[in-house]
C-alpha cells in the first residue's frame, strides 16, 4: 500500500511541485479516504532529501487544507438548516432524533464554533467533517478560514515535520496516526452506543407501534 501511494505522490510532486501537494491535500479533505497521514510525512521526507523546501511544503499543504475545508463548508452552507430540519422531521424517528436534539447541537456549535473548528482540524476523521456543521450553522466565513488555517497548519507541521525528522522511516508516522484514528472511531462508536442506550425506552415504544 505504501509503495503504490508513495510512487503516485512522488510522481505528482515531481511534476507539479508545491501545487501538486496543495491539490493532493484538497482531495484528502474532500475525500477523507485519501490519507494525509501518508502524503504529508512523505513530502516531509522529500524535503529532508533536499528535493523540497520544508516551509513551502507546510504552506502548500495548509493552503490545500483550507481550500478543501471551504468546499465542505459551502456544501454545508448550501444544504442548510432548513433541509436538515426537514430530514429530521421526516426520518428522525428512525434514528430517535428530534428537532430538539438538532437545536441543542446548533446552539452548542454556535457558542463554540471557533474552538470546534480549531480543535476539529487536529483530530483524524473529524478534521474534514467539522467543516459541514460550520457551513450549516453559517459560521462567519472569515473566522472559519482563520481557525481552519491555524488548525491545519499545526496538523500539517506535525506530520510534515515528523516525516522530515524520521527520514527513511517516515512510514512510522502513518502507523502511529492510524492508532489515533482508531481511538477516535472507537470514541464515536461508544458515543453512539451511549446515545442509543439513553433512548432505549423510545426504541421499545417504536418497535411496539410497528
Amino acid at each position: 500500500m505504501f509503495s503504490g501511494i508513495e510512487d503516485r505522490v512522488i510522481d505528482i510532486v515531481d511534476t507539479f511541485g508545491y501545487i501538486g501537494i496543495a491539490v493532493l491535500i484538497i482531495l484528502e479533505n474532500v475525500f477523507p479516504p485519501i490519507p494525509s497521514e501518508i502524503i504529508l510525512p512523505l513530502t516531509g521526507f522529500l524535503a529532508g532529501q533536499g528535493r523540497l523546501t520544508l516551509a513551502w511544503v507546510i504552506v502548500a499543504a495548509t493552503v490545500g487544507s483550507v481550500i478543501g475545508a471551504l468546499v465542505l463548508y459551502f456544501l454545508g452552507h448550501w444544504f442548510g438548516e432548513v433541509r436538515i430540519y426537514a430530514f429530521i422531521r421526516r426520518y428522525g424517528r428512525f434514528f430517535l432524533l428530534k428537532e430538539a436534539d438538532l437545536d441543542k447541537a446548533n446552539a452548542w456549535f454556535g457558542r463554540h464554533s471557533n474552538k470546534a473548528v480549531l480543535i476539529g482540524r487536529l483530530v483524524p476523521v473529524v478534521r474534514s467533517l467539522v467543516s459541514l456543521p460550520a457551513g450549516v450553522t453559517r459560521m462567519p466565513l472569515t473566522s472559519f478560514v482563520i481557525y481552519s488555517a491555524i488548525g491545519s497548519a499545526i496538523w500539517n507541521s506535525i506530520l510534515v515535520g515528523s516525516g522530515w525528522a524520521l527520514g527513511s522511516r517516515w512510514e512510522q508516522v502513518s502507523q502511529y496516526a492510524n492508532y489515533l484514528q482508531y481511538a477516535v472511531i472507537l470514541a464515536v462508536l461508544v458515543a453512539v452506543v451511549l446515545f442509543a442506550w439513553s433512548r432505549r425506552n423510545e426504541w421499545r415504544m417504536w418497535f411496539v407501534r410497528k
